[in-house]
This record gives structure tokens, C-alpha cells and sequence, in this order.
């Protein structure tokens, strides 16, 4: 929970600090390229601190405002795959490195005018790259999820000789579905300001943003029990948490833009897909990850990005294109430069807790104490040798 709290804590300041610097906001200053007869605007080009930003309720302090509590969430993503192993002060940098450059980077390709969004007007292509609340940016930080536990590795006792997985079951399912509900109370307010301040829709579309939103989410989280009763004889509830967390994800990149039977079978897909992608990680790839952080927000955010071109039908030709381009920037561009970021953290500041520390808990090890210090968990008699 202190975790959670500091890496919030980092990428907002990391933000105010860096971050809106690089992201901007359409029609502001940028940097451009010419390529192709075209101008390509690829970065901002704002000041520090939000100096010169009028913070009032303008549209372009609104998004300030919007971004600060959606970089805090990306930022949550890569720590739940992290979890058991990855050091509080080594994850409090890594998301200053996210919330500082990596994600808004992308955001002003997609929202703040930057070239993805320009792929309409430059080459015909659709309306450009189109993300109305945020898939891309959860793919991101589903990525940096990835690239964490590449560089983790495993959990000690995650894998047995033969390389075949252990179930390690979660603190308290109890808390992680309530952490559902108050995760879609969010996403309301999420999708409906992002249709707001990036599509310029009109106020009465919140409507149709909220209703899609939970479709989608419905639709997502009833799958993920159908797969599961299929797969083991009976739902299993942590992966139906995935599933409702995929479907909220997948709905952000169209929930104004596509009708509510288009918003119930892009979530019953994910929903669908999700905890397959799960297991196929973990199984085939060997990795650990114990959120299902990459498969929830990178596989699902892919699918919901695709699906915008799919399954809309006010979106002109060539749309798909765009998308595509888009999804093949954050696999082709994005994954190796956060992997390589922390990779090269990872030689400066160590970012696994060492063996000692792994058995002993992440509570003792980096706090000094127990979570539950009623209880006497922890005895020499069970400490390996």
C-alpha cells in the first residue's frame, strides 16, 4: 500500500515537473520533422513546472488536471507485476522515467496533436490515430509491466525445477474485487473526460460513454467466468477480476464512439482472451507476472485499440491503417525504449530485492515491520538452507 501510495506520489510530481513539458496539448508549441512534404510534430515543447500555464478551468489546465490522476494509474500497472521483489526506491524512479517521458511521449502523439494523430491529415488515413480515453497509455504502462518482470525475473519459488508454475494465491480476493468496483467508478469519470477534452464530444455523450463503459466491463467479467467454469470445473475469481479490469480498459479507446452492442462484444473478447493470455504467459514464456498486469493492460488495450476501427462506423476509410501504425509504434518503439530505460536503471540502482530480503517480505525487508505484527509469521525453523 505504501508502494502504491509513492509511485502515485512520484508520477505526479514527475509529471508537473517533466512530463507536461513533453505532452503539451494540440495547436501549443512543439518540436517538428519534415518528412515525406509533410511536417511531423514528434514532441512539445512547453516549460517545466507548468510554468506559463493558466490553471483555471480552461480546457488545457482540465487536461493538466486529468493527466496527473491518469499517469498516477499507468503508473500502478508495472508495480503490481513487481510485486514480492521489486524495491520501493527503485520503483519510485522508474515511474519518475514513465511518468516523466515514456508516457507523455506518447500522449502528445495521440492527443497532443504529435504525428500519430496527424497520420489523417498527412496521409489521408482515417482521422489519424484515434484514442478517446486512454487504451494506448494503458498499454504502456502494460508494457513497462512487461519489460519489469523481464528484468525481475521470477519470484523465488515461482518455478519448479522442471519449469512448471506454482499457484501463489493473492492477499485477499475479498479486497481485490471491491478494488473492482472502486476502479469502475473511475473509469466513468476516466472515459467521460477523455471523450470531453481529446474528441471534443458533446457533454450529452456521457451518457453513452457510462453505459458502454459498463457494457463493456459487464460483458468482459461475465466471459472470464464462462472461460474459467470451462477451463476448471468452476469460475475463478481472481481471473474474473482480470476480466472486468480488461473490459474497462478495452472501453476507453471507443466508449463514445461505438454503440452498445459493439461495446458488449469488444469486452466479451477481452474478457475472453485475458485470462487465456494469462496462463499462456506463465506457462509458455516463463513469466511471472502476479497481477496479470501485462495481459489486463497491454493485451487488452491492443485489442481495444484495434476494435475502434472495427467495430465503428462513423470513422472514414483507412482507419484501421492508422490504428495499426499506432499499436506497431507502442510494440515496435515503445516496448524497447521502456525496457531499455530500466534496464539501464537496473545497473545503477538495483531494482530486485536480494534473497534475504525476498523471504524475510517486502514489509520487513524495506520497512522495518510487519503488516500484521499480531501475528508471529516469520521462524528460524523455516528459513531455507
Amino acid at each position: 500500500m505504501l508502494a502504491s501510495l509513492c509511485v502515485m506520489a512520484a508520477a505526479a510530481i514527475a509529471y508537473v515537473v517533466f512530463g507536461f513539458a513533453w505532452q503539451g496539448t494540440a495547436g501549443h508549441a512543439a518540436h517538428f520533422l519534415a518528412a515525406g512534404g509533410h511536417a511531423w510534430n514528434w514532441i512539445a515543447a512547453e516549460k517545466s513546472f507548468l510554468r506559463g500555464q493558466t490553471l483555471d478551468f480552461s480546457p488545457a489546465a482540465l487536461i493538466i488536471l486529468l493527466q496527473i490522476f491518469s499517469v498516477g494509474l499507468v503508473a500502478l500497472i508495472p508495480l503490481s507485476s513487481g510485486a514480492d521483489r521489486w524495491r520501493l526506491g527503485a520503483a519510485c524512479v522508474s515511474t519518475a522515467l514513465l511518468a516523466g517521458f515514456t508516457y507523455p511521449l506518447v500522449a502528445h502523439w495521440v492527443w497532443g496533436g504529435g504525428w500519430l494523430a496527424q497520420l489523417g491529415a498527412n496521409c489521408g488515413l482515417g482521422q489519424g490515430f484515434v484514442d478517446a480515453g486512454g487504451s494506448s497509455l494503458q498499454v504502456v504502462g502494460g508494457l513497462t509491466a512487461l519489460s519489469i518482470t523481464w528484468i525481475l525475473g521470477p519470484r523465488r519459488g515461482k518455478y519448479s525445477e522442471e519449469g512448471m508454475p506454482a499457484a501463489i494465491p493473492g492477499h485477499n480476493v475479498v479486497l481485490t474485487l471491491l478494488g473492482c468496483l472502486f476502479a469502475f467508478v473511475g473509469w466513468l469519470a476516466l472515459n467521460s473526460a477523455g471523450a470531453l477534452l481529446f474528441l471534443g464530444a458533446e457533454p450529452s455523450r456521457i451518457v453513452l460513454v457510462s453505459i458502454n463503459t459498463t457494457l463493456s466491463a459487464s460483458a468482459a467479467v461475465l466471459a472470464a467466468a464462462v472461460v474459467t467454469r470451462v477451463r476448471f470445473g468452476r469460475p475463478d475469481a481472481s481471473l474474473c477480476a482480470n476480466g472486468w479490469m480488461a473490459g474497462l480498459v478495452v472501453s476507453s479507446a471507443s466508449a463514445p464512439l461505438m454503440k452498445p452492442a459493439a461495446a458488449i462484444l469488444i469486452g466479451a473478447v477481452a474478457g475472453g482472451i485475458v485470462p487465456v493470455f494469462i496462463d499462456w504467459l506463465e506457462f509458455k514464456l516463463k513469466i511471472d507476472d502476479p497481477g496479470g498486469a501485462v495481459s489486463v493492460h497491454a493485451v487488452a488495450g491492443i485489442w481495444g485499440l484495434l476494435a475502434v476501427a472495427l467495430l465503428t462506423t462513423t470513422l472514414p476509410d483507412g482507419q484501421v491503417l492508422a490504428q495499426l501504425i499506432g499499436i506497431a509504434t507502442l510494440l515496435g518503439f515503445v516496448l524497447p525504449l521502456t525496457y531499455g530505460l530500466n534496464w539501464l536503471l537496473n545497473r545503477f540502482i538495483r531494482q530486485r530485492v536480494d534473497e534475504e530480503g525476498e523471504w524475510q517480505g517486502m514489509d520487513l525487508r524495506e520497512l522495518g515491520s510487519g503488516a500484521y505484527p499480531e501475528f508471529d509469521i516469520l521462524s528460524d525453523e523455516f528459513k531455507p538452507h
